[in-house]
Order: C-alpha cells, then structure tokens, then sequence
C-alpha cells in the first residue's frame, strides 16, 4: 500500500489526529503533479510529500491549525512569489486541499452512577467517542458500559489529569461523591475543553464556584462552566437528566 494511504489507515484505526494535504491543482511546472498526498500530524511530522521546500512548510503549518480548530484549508500557492510560496523552485502555482481527520469528539463521563450510564449511552448514539471515568470497578465494568471506548478506573483526580483535554473534548463531571467536585473541577477549569459541566444544586455549586475562586481559578475560566449541567427541562429521570446534557452539549457545540 502507498506510505501515506497507510499512515492514513493507521491514524484512523487508532484515533489518532491528522491531516491530509492533497494536490488538487497545478498550474504551470510544479514538484508533484494533482492527487498527490501528504499526511501531516500535530507535531509537524509527515508521511509523504507536496513538493517541499517553503510551500511545503506552509501547508504543514495549515495542516496545524486545522487540527486545532477542526476547520479544513484551501490554499493557492505560488512557486514564483516570495510573499505566498518558494521563489526557488518551478515558478508554477498549485492548489492544495488539507483536511483534518481522525478528531472524533470525545465525552468524558465522570462518574458511573445511572446519570453518568445515561449520559454515556446518549453520548455513543450522538456518535461521541466516550470515556468513562470511576473509582469503583464494578461499575464500569464491559457489561455496564459496553458502548463506552474506554473505561478507566481508579482515583479520580488522577484518573482526570492524564487524560488530553483538547477543544474537541466535552466534559461531563456527574459524580456521586460531592466532596470532590472542587479538586475535579479544578483540575480540568483551565484547560481548553469545548465544554466543562458539573451537576449539582445552585448552593453546591456556588460553594464549589467560591472555593475554587479562593485556590486562584480565574473568573473568566469559572464562567465556562456549566453549572447546574444541562438545560432546564425540568428532567427528573437519569435518562432525561442526560437528554438536557447532551442537549445542552449540542447547542454549545453548533454555536461554535
């Protein structure tokens, strides 16, 4: 198989991020003729090529942003203008399009009790790629969360900080043990999460809100947060709890 098309089956096999930059046009002499590929990864590593040189570097530089935002890019390069390509080589122009791929958005379920359950099975239905975190093992054992793509067990403080929090992750904090929402909440407040929610009354989550206002967190980071979680549909069952999360988590996302 060509390098790049298996690099590409690879990424994808394992979730892992990538772009892929295409020749789609040329114009004049150019390195590399239309359908040529490259496949570019967060770092700037890549399998193949477009040409090389300043160009080159360009489309890997497109190539990471959108990977950040999740946005493809069109780009019309020139070969012959020192402003938008390589004055060094061919003087033709090419069109090359760079579609990331590989960013399924991730939700990240903390706790297993039966809202986290409901959440989670919405979630896998909406076509999230789900994370389950809890310190009781039987409770998010296969059987209880076979829709779930990963499952981890363990202290959940810790558990939360080794995960990657990008802006293609989608928090939801639904744990049974009250006590630790500060230190949960904290450790995920600052970073670039798509969206951060908390369940809890309006009193806990105020003596949460302070709490962490105390420890440093900024109020421009705390305002992210959605607390109470979810939309006031007045749902009252673990299943409709979780249809005004993820309701909430759809309207958050379409925004952006």
């Amino acid at each position: 198989m060509d390098p790049v098309l298996q690099a590409l089956v690879d990424a994808l096999q394992n979730n892992q991020p990538a772009a892929l930059a295409t020749v789609v046009k040329t114009r004049g002499a150019s390195p590399r003729e239309a359908g040529a590929k490259m496949l570019i990864y967060p770092d700037g590593a890549i399998v193949g090529s477009v040409g090389g040189g300043a160009m080159e570097l360009r489309v890997i530089a497109a190539a990471q942003d959108a990977l950040r935002d999740g946005k493809p890019r069109y780009l019309d390069t020139s070969l012959s203008n020192e402003s938008r390509g390589d004055p060094m080589i061919c003087g033709g122009e090419m069109e090359i399009f760079v579609e990331p791929l590989g960013l399924t958005e991730t939700l990240v379920v903390v706790g297993a009790g039966h809202i986290g359950a409901a959440v989670a099975r919405l979630g896998q239905s909406l076509g999230f790629r789900v994370v389950v975190l809890d310190d009781r093992p039987e409770f998010v054992a296969p059987d209880r969360f076979p829709h779930a793509d990963e499952r981890r067990v363990g202290d959940l403080v810790q558990e939360i900080g080794k995960l990657e929090i990008t802006p293609r992750t989608y928090v939801v904090l639904v744990t049974r043990a009250h006590t630790l929402d500060t230190q949960l909440l904290g450790a995920v407040v600052d970073k670039p999460a798509a969206y951060i929610g908390m369940l809890g009354s309006k009193r806990r989550v105020l003596t949460v809100m302070e709490s962490l206002q105390q420890q440093g967190a900024s109020p421009a980071a705390l305002a992210r947060v959605h607390a109470p979680i979810g939309l006031d549909i007045h749902a009252e069952t673990p299943e409709e709890i979780a249809v005004s999360i993820l309701a909430e988590i759809i309207s958050e996302r379409r925004s952006r």
